[in-house]
């Protein structure tokens, strides 16, 4: 039934949002739930700015608001998962609590830099992408965050930096006038444990104390044979109301780590159909493993790189926070909101690079024989039992070797955020202008530092080491070219600081014209500096093989010094026929200028900045019956660059294929919730889009000669033409008990630009239920990937992502979802 009515909606909804309000008659019989508000109701705090409120049914651009008892019933497992209720996002969330995916309306950029992340209106980090570390990686869901508004596109770029397709708020929990809490406790089957509370009072002179957290620890979806995710996150909150104001405090330290899964072997069968290499457990499996927990790495310098992979992405991160709001006398208010945070990072993955038989492996490692007097050939050996001997033809079931390499990346950060808002409403002629003067400052200070070697290994679970081992002509080992599993130390190297320096001022009016139409536009003037330090490297050979070609530092740093400005706007305009129908359009032209990342580790770069154009035109209708939202929208993007680099096994990456593009996309967004009885209820999200690269085109040196590549109309990677996610529920018990059931659809995408490798469509289905067995004890219970869905949601980027190398194989890397798994819940109210 849920598929027969999105597809109904979507038809409707391309012919007239009108006809969309028209084609749901029954919503009108007297069986209607008890819905006391609609959802155009809801105050909106997010991407806007002026003395007075506004909801939903007043605000000109699209805005999703996920409430605490839909987030409750969703309970996403990251912050990435959260927004898979969002239409225009395309999310990916494989890789774990954090370090996830967001593509919004047909922005070609990946992790989070094209949606900023807030917490309370204000960044989490100024720069939500800054290389090797999201935003996501510095921000944790718990009971503490009562809501999410999610803004696409609209005036988020005037209000925020970095946030050209959107912003993400969470909103903490606000302390009521009489003491209250909540415990809750989250056990699940790959041995989760996990506790949340809040508490909040009042403790005198008009002050209110809210505290909470959560601490977690669990082996994982993909259990690595340690603890994958362990740790959590404290926060206190002191505010008070002070007369004609208002003023906060908020501390908050978070000391976790979490796993960061990456490709798995994968390989298409004799029917096409896209499964596990034999050997592999493609729903649970992981390559990371004991084996490559714990190895200490040579360096150029002759020290020792400690690579511990249970440390996976470690974050601590300590943030303070100061909110002032307060009357200036004359009609003018002030704003302020300002964000101390430092936040250490270890960063440690073990990275697939390559996938290739180890017969032919084997055969490309020859030329190195002539090093081993009397040696004929090599043998694969494991590394912890050197007697047993490699099955080139069946090991695993499958006789493939991984290439793999051991990444550790250290990212210290220091920042200082500081938002000041000069607040004022005019009255002129029966009409009113609700204006805002803002100033924007930003400074934060980073290290970087990266260094990784590449390894031998099985293609099982838990991945084992393997040595490559020369042998006679009666199978004898006469040397070994690795070194204990090693076959390349120092692939990779950094090591650069840099402060990055940002001024921004902007300036909004919500000019209500009539009672029904209201105008609102701004502007964003910002500059950035950035500047820093990048030592060069060079390579040294230690005298061995696996030591031979180690990049280290050569004591000689290239610095810059740049800035960047640029002027953006938008304009906006909403006109409600009453207080269930409206309609809203915008246009924005934006900007995302150039960052710190892009330098760190390329000095001499020469970026660009980005811009963008963005319109959209939506309709809205809400009542006791249905929240319905349609929304088309327009992105061009220009001057996106491209690098290009294939994992080299024999040395660094190879040379950089870069190049320019413009993207286009058309897009139609739907959403909402029909309630066609107190019983029965079903929310939707669904995105149609044509997202095409325009003018991609970039040289190749091939055989070495430059050849041209052209991808003019290709689809975006990645982003699909048609996803959508349904979920029906019922409410029973007079609503003592809810059941739903999530149904999400993924069309087809491509691993690369060039869209030579497939990602098929897929779906996923999963479950939540919730029994309030009094009024203060609810129980929980979650289901997550029902079916052991293998979708993939990416490829092998170390194959490359303009063209990939994958292309044509039977065998490769990707990255599906996390197989099924289950969750039960207890939560106690005080």
């Amino acid at each position: 039934m849920h598929t027969i009515l999105l597809r109904r909606a979507v038809r409707m909804a391309l012919v007239s949002p009108f006809a969309f309000a028209l084609a749901f008659p029954a919503f009108a019989q007297d069986s209607a739930p008890e819905k006391k508000t609609t959802d155009m109701d809801n105050v909106v705090v997010t991407a806007r700015s002026g003395t007075e409120t506004r909801t939903k049914a007043e605000t000109s651009y699209s805005v999703t608001t996920i409430d605490e008892d839909r987030l409750r019933m969703q309970a996403p497992t990251s912050v990435t998962e959260a927004m898979k209720s969002v239409p225009g996002f395309w999310v990916e969330s494989s890789g774990g609590e954090a370090s996830g995916n967001i593509r919004a309306r047909g922005i070609p950029v990946d992790g989070y830099g094209s949606v900023n992340l807030l917490e309370d209106g204000i960044p989490v980090q100024h720069d939500p992408a800054l290389g090797y570390l999201n935003a996501d990686q510095a921000f944790r869901l718990d009971e503490t965050i009562e809501r999410i508004e999610v803004v696409r596109g609209g005036p988020s770029s005037v209000f925020y930096s970095n946030a050209p397709a959107g912003a993400i708020n969470f909103i903490p929990r606000q302390v009521g006038d009489t003491p209250d809490g909540l415990i809750k406790y989250t056990v699940g089957n790959y041995s989760l444990n996990r506790l949340d509370f809040w508490y909040g009072t009042p403790v005198g002179g008009g002050w209110k104390l809210g505290v909470g957290g959560f601490w977690r620890q669990d082996n994982g979806v993909r259990s690595p044979g340690f603890d994958a995710n362990k740790g959590g996150q404290l926060r206190a909150n002191l505010s008070r109301d002070l007369d004609g104001g208002h003023v906060s405090f908020d501390v908050k330290h978070m000391d976790d780590k979490v796993a960061l899964y990456l490709g798995i072997p994968m390989r298409t069968n004799a029917s096409g159909d896209i499964r596990p290499v034999p050997g592999f457990n493609g729903n649970y499996g992981t390559l990371a493993g004991p084996d490559t927990q714990h190895v200490m790495m040579k360096e150029g310098d002759g020290s020792l790189y400690n690579f511990d992979n249970s440390e996976g992405t470690h974050v601590k991160r300590t943030q303070l926070t100061f909110k002032f709001d307060h009357d200036l006398g004359g009609d003018w208010k002030l704003a302020e909101s300002m964000r101390y945070s430092t936040t250490d990072t270890q960063r440690n993955g073990v990275f697939p690079n390559t996938l290739q038989s180890a017969t032919s492996f084997l055969a490309a490692q020859n030329k190195y024989l002539s090093g081993y007097p009397g040696a004929t050939g090599y043998q694969l050996r494991y590394v912890d039992n050197p007697s047993q001997i490699y099955n080139n033809a069946n090991q695993n079931g499958n006789g493939l070797v991984v290439v793999g390499g051991l990444r550790g990346v250290t990212m210290p950060v220091d920042e200082f955020i500081n938002d000041t808002r000069v607040l004022r409403k005019f009255d002129i002629g029966g009409q009113s202008h609700d204006v805002t003067f803002g100033y924007y400052y930003a400074r934060f200070n980073q290290d970087f530092d990266r260094y990784s070697s590449s390894v031998l290994m099985d293609a099982k679970d838990n991945a084992q080491l393997l040595d490559l081992v020369a042998v006679d002509a009666n199978g004898r080992p006469v040397g070994t070219l690795t070194d204990h599993g090693v076959y390349r130390y120092g692939y990779e190297w950094e090591h650069a600081s840099g402060t990055s320096t940002t001024n921004a001022f902007y300036l909004s009016d919500e000019w209500q014209v009539t009672d029904k139409l209201r105008i609102d536009g701004g502007a964003r003037w910002e500059k950035v500096n950035v500047a820093g330090n990048t030592e060069l490297k060079q390579t040294v050979n230690q005298g061995t093989f696996a030591t031979s070609t180690i990049l280290t530092g050569n004591g000689q740093f290239v610095h810059y010094d740049q800035s960047f400005d640029k002027l953006g706007w938008t304009l906006g305009a909403n006109y409600q026929f009453d207080g269930h129908q409206g309609i809203f359009a915008r246009y924005t032209p934006t900007f995302r200028l150039p960052s710190l990342s892009s330098y760190i580790t390329s000095p001499t770069a020469t970026p660009i900045i980005q811009t963008m154009k963005l319109a959209e035109a939506g309709w809205k209708y809400s009542d006791r019956f249905a929240d319905l939202y349609a929304t088309a929208f327009y992105t061009k993007y220009n001057n996106v660059s491209f690098s290009n680099y294939v994992f080299n096994l024999n040395g660094s990456a190879s040379t950089a294929q870069t190049g320019y593009a413009d993207t286009k996309t058309y897009g139609l967004e739907l959403e909402g919730t029909l309630y066609p009885s107190s019983l029965f209820d079903v929310q939707f999200n669904a995105t149609l889009q044509q997202p095409e690269y325009k003018g991609l085109r970039y040289t190749e040196v091939v055989a070495g000669n430059p050849v041209l590549r052209d991808y003019q109309d290709n689809q975006l990677i990645r982003v699909p033409k048609v996803s959508y996610r349904i979920v029906p529920g019922v409410n029973l018990m007079d609503g003592k008990l809810r059941l739903q059931v999530s149904f999400e659809h993924e069309g087809k995408r491509y691993v690369d630009t060039a869209n030579s490798v497939v990602l098929p469509a897929y779906n996923v289905i999963g479950a939540s239920a919730r029994y309030d067995a009094t009024q203060q004890l609810s129980l929980f219970l979650y289901a997550d990937n029902i079916t052991n869905s293998l979708g993939l949601t990416e490829g092998n980027p170390r194959a490359g992502e303009l063209a990939s190398s994958d292309a044509g194989a039977n065998t490769f890397i990707a990255r599906p979802l996390l197989g099924r798994s289950f969750r039960l819940a207890a939560m106690y109210r005080f």
